[in-house]
């Protein structure tokens, strides 16, 4: 069942145990940008960015990532408004993570990503990327902030936030 979460409610159902890893998309029309996080669910790495053919193709290639990779959620972000409406945009994704979830049968959430294409640019202006490299680099680094964004709202075993005994 697709899942729509905001950093409120992000633990919510959602069964992610030690080991097993979230996949994030930046879905786009052209490219979706890729990231997974580590076993324990602490940190996002970015994967090379997919370019879009069809959906077979697509759903196959996500496929052999959540095997590989022993994803046991798909995150998708979900375009809302500034305001926190969805649109037109949010609509076509609802439907895309419906499918994805259905052919690679496995859970689907999806969470806020505003700003996160303008905070990926940004960072890769920063960092001097050239234009030419700059549209799969920013969506991929559109997914890692997407996908750290939810691993930090995630709660923390104990043993994880305590401090080192002196």
């Amino acid at each position: 069942m697709l899942k729509i979460d905001g950093a409120e409610s992000a633990a919510g159902s959602l069964d992610i145990s030690e080991h097993s890893r979230v996949l994030a998309l930046d879905w786009g029309e052209k490219r979706v940008g890729l990231a997974i996080s580590d076993p324990f669910g602490i940190t996002a790495q970015g994967l090379p960015t997919m370019s879009r053919r069809n959906k077979q193709q697509d759903f196959s290639y996500l496929k052999s990532l959540v095997q590989k990779h022993s994803v046991s959620v798909i995150l998708i972000g979900n375009p809302l408004q500034m305001n926190g409406q969805e649109g037109t945009q949010a609509g076509k994704i609802h439907v895309v993570a419906k499918e994805i979830e259905h052919h690679l049968e496995i859970p689907v959430r999806l969470w806020d990503e505003r700003l996160t294409s303008v905070e990926a640019r940004r960072l890769m202006q920063d960092f001097g990327v050239s234009s030419r490299k700059k549209g799969k680099a920013v969506d991929r680094m559109a997914a890692v902030l997407l996908l750290q964004n939810f691993l930090d709202s995630l709660p923390r075993p104990a043993s994880l936030n305590a401090e080192a005994a002196p």
